[in-house]
């Protein structure tokens, strides 16, 4: 590797910002909240809780990550601008950028980083222009304050790929982007890469490394709309739900079987019965963790469930620039 680089693996998750480098990965919740500087003190019999982290940019002050909902005014935006530049979404990336160097300590050479689009932004007549808005953003110096604390990156190249394309070579390739030689040979067969996400229901087929585009495409299926399904009257964010959800204290048992079959339905009508000659189908995703049974189920015994589906694709991502490198 080049040590004059820092080479970092980025899924830009609609329900969690995932980043992946040499010394491991990390996930912040993509909660933002802009900060009403409000803040109750000496609330005698009532427990206090650790604010989450702030981040001031040149856009104002923000809330990120888990309980960011609960402090300020949630920005919860989830159309594919976001991901091209949005205030929030990069208030998400300092955060995420913050959290991963207090955890593995400080980036100090510019950052080389491999980026997870979703399917629908790297597609169609406004792929170019999506992509062209993201590097944009995303490449130069970066500067901000996380809780009071000057903060500052450079990243020096950005690198755009299909988010399900980090799980299939998270699969196939060892930490140091080497093939692993049992499953090298998936990459000239037909291979179903099926990603649950919080916002799509990602279906990616790639046979000899090429994309094979009948089978492809994505849907705002995701774990947004089990969460839809628990909150029809919009009560609360889809941000507090998720951390109700994620803690375990959010019950679904109703819903969970319908928006199983809303998937389920989804991966009938691009797949059919299609997905029998495939090799493997790898699910990678949140959602992956809750559909579980029902996934394994469908796909008779060809379905893989990686170690860590959440951070699979930035993990992936992260091998991919070690292999291209």
């Amino acid at each position: 590797m080049n040590d004059n680089f820092f080479y970092l693996g980025e899924d830009l998750g609609m329900g969690a910002n995932k980043l992946f480098g040499a010394p491991g990965g990390q996930q912040v919740l993509s909660q933002v909240a802009t900060n009403g500087t409000r803040h109750l003190m000496n609330t005698v019999g009532l427990r206090q809780r650790q604010r989450p982290l702030e981040i001031k940019t040149e856009h104002g002050s923000f809330y990120v990550g888990e309980g960011a909902h609960d402090y300020g005014r949630p920005v919860e935006n989830l159309d594919f601008d976001r991901l091209i530049g949005a205030p929030e979404m990069k208030a998400l990336l300092y955060g995420s950028l913050t959290r991963y160097q207090q955890q593995y300590g400080a980036i100090a050479q510019p950052i080389v980083m491999m980026v997870g689009l979703p399917l629908q932004m790297m597609s169609g007549e406004t792929a170019k222009e999506f992509a062209n808005q993201v590097r944009a953003w995303l490449k130069g110096t970066h500067a901000w304050k996380a809780d009071g604390q000057e903060q500052q990156v450079e990243i020096a190249e950005v690198k755009l790929t299909p988010q399900p394309v980090g799980a299939l070579f998270d699969y196939v390739l060892n930490e140091d982007g080497k093939f692993i030689p049992e499953r090298a040979s998936l990459l000239k067969q037909e291979v179903g890469i099926l990603s649950v996400g919080f916002n799509t229901l990602e279906l990616l087929v790639v046979r000899d490394r090429a994309p094979v585009e009948r089978f492809t495409v994505g849907q705002t299926v995701g774990v947004r709309r089990l969460l839809e399904l628990v909150n029809p009257t919009g009560a609360y964010s889809l941000g507090e739900l998720d951390t109700q959800l994620r803690a375990g204290h959010l019950d679904v048992s109703a819903a969970l079987p319908v928006w199983a079959r809303e998937v389920n339905g989804e991966i009938e009508k691009r797949w059919g019965a299609a997905f029998k000659r495939f090799a493997r189908v790898i699910v990678v995703g949140g959602g992956a963790l809750l559909l579980k049974g029902d996934l394994t189920r469908q796909f008779i015994g060809k379905a893989i469930l990686p170690d860590e589906p959440v951070l699979s694709i930035s993990r992936g991502l992260h091998k991919l620039l070690l292999l291209k490198k």
